[in-house]
């Protein structure tokens, strides 16, 4: 499990551990937006564990600041950059297992096709960064798969659904959309079904809980 803040991750990992979840945890300091720490990161995996089973791109940033550019470099660089190096850096240990997948959490707010609609939904204001970096996203995704699939790696572009999350804000508020956001287990499961393959017939393409996006 990975994080910026080294207290957090003590913290979510004793959360996990009381809850009396079978199996191991170990916890990695990483900030996707600093080339050095995914570097260091990477190297730490290959000593500790020598292969990485599955790689799960996760971190995001929802930025809507009123100022284009300070929103849009805040939204490429977590959401595009940082996965696309940290992909890079760990894509030898992935390729070093037997069954190696890579999962870009993304979101459905990035379909171009659901965009297009002239009857789709605008979601938040200055939405445009966010779903420009998804849309963005989900292309690093499908260039991982297409170069690197004959190889073994499976990869999925994966929606979670609006659920709880800091990644509004850690207000309630914000954290639960007010009051609209569903429940994160629902997404944990999903993701879970792709990492433990019933969902590889969807392989190389945009899924989410009920099936599959369009680009």
């Amino acid at each position: 499990m990975a994080g910026r803040s080294q207290d957090k991750l003590n913290s979510a990992m004793r959360e996990v551990q009381s809850a009396g979840i079978k199996g191991s945890l170990s916890i990695v300091q990483l900030d996707v937006t600093d080339e050095q720490s995914i570097k260091e990161a990477a190297r730490r995996v290959h000593e500790e564990h020598g292969r990485l089973d599955v790689l799960v791109n996760n971190a995001a940033a929802g930025n809507i600041d009123p100022d284009a550019k300070t929103r849009f470099t805040i939204s490429l660089t977590t959401n595009v950059i940082g996965p696309a190096m940290l992909a890079e850096a760990f894509r030898p240990l992935l390729l070093g297992g037997d069954n190696p997948y890579s999962v870009y959490v993304s979101s459905g707010t990035g379909s171009l096709s659901m965009a297009a609609d002239p009857a789709g939904v605008t979601y938040f204001p200055n939405e445009d960064a966010y779903r420009a970096s998804k849309a963005a996203l989900n292309m690093v995704a499908i260039k991982e798969w297409k170069d690197f699939g004959s190889k073994g790696l499976k990869v999925f572009a994966f929606c979670p659904g609006f659920v709880i999350s800091n990644i509004r804000g850690t207000s309630e508020d914000a954290r639960t959309g007010g009051g609209k956001a569903g429940d994160p287990m629902v997404s944990g499961q999903s993701l879970l079904d792709i990492i433990e393959g019933r969902r590889d017939a969807d392989d190389g393409k945009f899924v989410h809980k009920d099936g599959v996006y369009p680009w």
